[in-house]
């Protein structure tokens, strides 16, 4: 703590006494000092108990449940995966929170895991009390001053600097650079800045300096800065622990556990904010009548509780009130005070550090007091050791157990039954008390036995890692820049799409009309959706790609499918007409003997989903082929007569070919088996087309003029009179460059899709009205 004001605790009395009958005895001083001490001591049986409490509380705010409020928040950073080695390149970093009433700037060079190592540049501004208690403007603006300030010695280029922001403060983030403050802690009380993004409060703040070009990449915690400055290791370092002016943890959990990201893949570092947690099941046993005097007297009475027990702001202050407690009692210091002894923020974690440190000797802890207006004894000096080991122990248990809590809670993700991990630590409390650390370490071994852990020093008090992360999210905005760019062709607006839909229309009244169209609308034969009393047993075949299906249709009350994919080598599709008709055919009596049909004459529909003219329910003349597909001496020929010659050739087989099928009609059948309302068919799979039911009247080149009858649109061919060129991008020009047809298909090449099928129960359908009953009208 640097002044009073920075200690984050309010001017109040001593609330602290003791009896006035006297100075107590050796023996009675012996036993207040015990009774004193006692209060820090923490059972085996409450760590555990901190630690369970902790850990659902995590797991309960992971799982987004509300009620009752989680007593911790688990905040996504929006970072997806630890460094790598490879990121380079120049980046200024803002620490703001993470040292309490200073901020920090850093110039940071990356060179990449091969590359020699540069030290970072930095200078520290104190930060005056009236800028951390007053307007959230005057703060930012204080930042964007001293970011100019440090820049301008610096021999740097003013344009196009990238810059990475630590704000160590519990905010909530909706990406690498969005980022609401959700409260003010450690002493900070700004106006109007909590619920504001506070990477655009810097924004602003650096363009009303306008001194420099800066771009803030990325907003980062203080343990995600510490997590991801870790240098590389044998094990990975998937958890950051910062004990400093606060406290708290992050690590990096699966995307798929954290409810508020809705996704299913990869991983998402979370910062768990453990410094409000404040169950008072856990913490009840272990709160001293100091612990209740120190919150009673801070800026946040009731908040904050876990963190005023361990962290580097609090640690001095609840010293100094054990010290005061024992002098008042005359066990210290001859039973006198001094006004400094009774002045909040007079012991800083400083000076605890040192005099718990047993190296520094007792003329230090003598100096130390002395500069307090103190005149302690030689009993004295040893007295001060031990509270100060006692307050600084339970903080380091006290830690130990919410870290073994994150351990278990990225146990249980990982689905684990041992951990191997890198702990990154990072702050004063960590750097400056060694044997801090000693004692956390062997709680959390005894917490977590199951659980590997090493502490690894931070690099750069975490202004390494905030570069770190700078440099992936410059990285990714490249990237998005560049996929923007990319696929702008592909982001159609409404104009544009009204205008196609103009052209649609367009030509599908010039195909109705006979005229040339590049939409062929070509009738089926097919003039009613089903009723539901189709029955029967009947063989589909389904051929529209490089794989084709036979299958056998029973039709009840309901519907049964027995069916077998076989494929057409690309040698057959591209092959002779014969060859591949007879493969089919070869395909067709494999399967009948499977089902043990051979001799049976069923009716079989043929789904046939390439472009054809249809003279009647069994005649299509095909027009062109598409998909791959080049069979020889096939386009302009009857494909029910090539099946049937191909029965034909097989002898002794019989097959009773009834009904052709394009597959959108089969799919619009279907559909219509379970629903009257359904008239249009949509296939988007290897390619694409659509069908519907006309009025017949409208449909030239069939006779009649009442009733309706499904048309064939043959859509994939939209586009090829030119009229789609408009949208074609260079990636379309290459796909169809690329292909067997060039210049053909252009719509298909608009909506790649993949193989699959409709449902097959929709040839049944169609080849159940010649065969069970007369075709409707």
């Amino acid at each position: 703590m640097d002044s009073i004001g920075s200690s984050g605790l309010r001017q109040g009395e001593e609330t602290l006494s003791c009896s006035e009958e006297g100075l107590p005895g050796p023996s009675d001083s012996s036993e207040l000092v015990q009774e004193c001490l006692q209060q820090f001591k923490v059972t085996r049986a409450q760590l555990q108990q901190i630690q369970a409490s902790l850990l659902g509380s995590m797991e309960q705010a992971l799982r987004g449940q509300a009620s009752p409020a989680p007593a911790v928040r688990m905040l996504p950073t929006y970072v997806g995966s630890t460094p790598h080695g490879t990121e380079q390149g120049d980046f200024v970093v803002l620490e703001l929170g993470a040292t309490g009433a200073s901020l920090r700037v850093l110039w940071v060079t990356l060179t990449g895991i091969e590359g020699h190592r540069v030290e970072p540049r930095s200078q520290e501004f104190v930060i005056p009390q009236e800028v951390m208690l007053g307007a959230g403007q005057q703060l930012f603006d204080f930042a964007a001053h001293c970011l100019s300030e440090f820049l301008d010695a610096q021999p740097v280029n003013k344009q196009g600097l990238q810059l990475g922001f630590s704000f160590s403060f519990p905010c909530h983030q909706t990406g690498l650079d969005r980022s609401t403050l959700i409260s003010w802690t450690k002493g900070f009380r700004c106006s109007g800045v909590e619920g504001q993004d506070v990477v655009q409060l810097l924004r602003d703040a650096i363009r009303r300096q306008g001194a420099y070009n800066i771009d803030v990449v990325a907003v980062v915690n203080d343990t995600v800065g510490t997590m991801m400055g870790c240098e590389p290791g044998v094990r990975p370092c998937e958890v950051g622990l910062v004990v400093d002016t606060g406290t708290n943890a992050c690590y990096m959990e699966e995307a798929r556990h954290v409810a508020v990201l809705d996704e299913d893949r990869g991983r998402v570092c979370v910062s768990v904010e453990w410094g409000s947690f404040s169950d008072d099941g856990a913490l009840g046993p272990v709160l001293t009548t100091f612990d209740h005097t120190l919150d009673h007297e801070s800026l946040n009475p009731g908040a904050q509780r876990f963190e005023k027990m361990i962290g580097g702001l609090y640690l001095g202050e609840l010293v100094r009130l054990v010290l005061a407690h024992l002098a008042r009692c005359g066990v210290l210091f001859g039973g006198c005070t001094s006004p400094a002894l009774l002045s909040q923020g007079s012991i800083l974690l400083e000076h605890v550090a040192e005099m718990e440190d047993p190296s520094t000797g007792a003329a230090r802890v003598h100096a130390i007091l002395q500069d307090l207006g103190l005149s302690p004894g030689a009993s004295d000096v040893e007295l001060v050791q031990h509270v100060c080991a006692a307050v600084c122990t339970r903080a380091a248990q006290l830690c130990a157990a919410a870290l073994a809590a994150v351990l278990s809670c990225l146990q249980h993700s990982r689905e684990q039954q041992t951990l191997q991990v890198a702990v990154a630590t990072g702050g004063r409390v960590c750097e400056r008390h060694p044997r801090f650390c000693s004692v956390l370490q062997g709680t959390v071994m005894l917490l977590a036995p199951e659980c590997d852990v090493s502490l690894i020093p931070s690099v750069d008090g975490g202004g390494r890692g905030v570069a770190m992360v700078t440099a992936v999210a410059a990285r990714l905005a490249a990237h998005r820049r560049l996929l923007e760019e990319t696929l702008a062709p592909f982001r159609l607006n409404h104009d544009q799409l009204a205008a196609v839909q103009a052209q649609m229309r367009k030509a599908m009244a010039k195909g109705l009309r006979g005229e040339a169209s590049s939409l062929r609308m070509l009738p089926t034969f097919v003039r009613a959706t089903p009723d539901g009393s189709e029955r029967g047993d009947f063989l589909a075949l389904d051929l529209g790609g490089t794989n084709f299906r036979v299958l056998l249709v029973r039709v009840t009350t309901g519907v049964q499918i027995t069916s077998e994919i076989y494929s057409i080598p690309e040698t057959v599709a591209q092959g002779s007409g014969q060859q591949l008709f007879d493969h089919i055919v070869d395909c067709i009596v494999d399967f009948q003997q499977k089902q043990g049909l051979s001799g049976q004459s069923l009716p079989l529909g043929f789904t046939f989903s390439f472009p054809c003219r249809q003279l009647g329910l069994d005649q299509g003349i095909l027009l062109n082929w598409t998909k791959g597909f080049k069979a020889s001496d096939c386009e302009g020929q009857d494909v029910v007569s090539l099946l049937r010659e191909a029965i034909t050739r097989r002898q002794a087989v019989e097959l009773n070919v009834v009904a052709i099928v394009n597959d959108t009609v089969g799919t619009m059948m279907s559909c219509g088996y379970e629903d009257p309302r359904c008239e249009i068919g949509l296939i988007v799979g290897t390619g694409t087309n659509a069908c519907y039911m006309e009025e017949l009247r409208n449909v030239a080149g069939v006779p009649g003029d009442s009733g309706r009858m499904c048309i064939n649109m043959e859509w994939g061919a939209f586009g090829d009179d030119g009229s789609l060129a408009m949208l074609s991008t260079r990636f379309d020009a290459s796909v169809d460059q690329a292909s067997i047809n060039p210049g053909k298909q252009r719509s298909s090449a608009f909506r790649p899709g993949t193989s699959s099928r409709p449902s097959s129960s929709l040839r049944s359908k169609v080849t159940a009205w010649p065969c069970g009953r007369s075709e409707p009208s």
